[in-house]
């Protein structure tokens, strides 16, 4: 007879404070590089970091000043729904980002950069940079949290969600960049919230 296959069990133990903070850190870390690419690009994304580049863009104001600011509104929602370590953890989250994208330019410069890869490069760090906020209780704030509180209260994944934010947001963007712009911007979201899809499974983990 085969060997039985190990059915796994919920991992129960909680994260100390320092493993929260440095997966948070990492994920702090990996999101800002990758807005910073995309940002030296001149494309955008969607959910609230997408909203946040393009009036960035239209404006002049600092990306991340705009970012903060559009994510306030979202911290009593996730107070009310998902409570306050979620919520202090993602305002922290949402802070540091602001912070990081800001200062990384100054740290870090690109002679070229292709735009296929930066955009491939963007999805994959921002995708795995929000994998390990979630895995820790935290997110980037807006629509993450939206998409997160109808993941766990429907089922319906957090991915599917922001494929449908993404399409508005997109869909408004053709009226304002140049097709070419808007093309590789949706690359990068695509390889994003494919990575999110894909991974994370409430049903192959409970983060604790």
């Amino acid at each position: 007879m085969p060997a039985s296959v190990p059915i796994p069990v919920p991992h129960t133990v909680r994260h100390t404070p320092l493993e929260d903070l440095q997966g948070l850190s990492i994920g702090v870390l990996l999101s800002s590089f990758g807005i910073v690419l995309l940002a030296q690009l001149g494309f955008f994304t969607g959910q609230t970091a997408g909203i946040a580049l393009i009036v960035s863009y239209v404006t002049g104001l600092p990306f991340g000043w705009v970012f903060f600011t559009i994510n306030l509104p979202f911290y009593w929602l996730a107070k009310q729904r998902l409570g306050w370590e979620f919520t202090l953890k993602s305002l922290g989250c949402v802070a540091a980002l602001s912070v990081l994208t800001e200062a990384m330019p100054h740290w870090v410069s690109f002679n070229y950069l292709n735009p296929y890869l930066g955009a491939l490069l963007f999805g994959v760090m921002v995708g795995l940079g929000l994998l390990a906020l979630f895995r820790h209780k935290g997110s980037m704030g807006g629509i993450g949290v939206v998409a997160l509180m109808i993941q766990d209260s429907t089922g319906f994944k957090a991915g599917y969600v922001q494929f449908i934010v993404d399409a508005i947001i997109f869909t408004v963007a053709l009226f304002l960049f140049d097709t070419r712009v808007v093309l590789f911007s949706l690359l990068g979201a695509i390889c994003l919230n494919g990575v999110i899809t894909f991974n994370h499974r409430r049903d192959r983990y409970i983060a604790p």
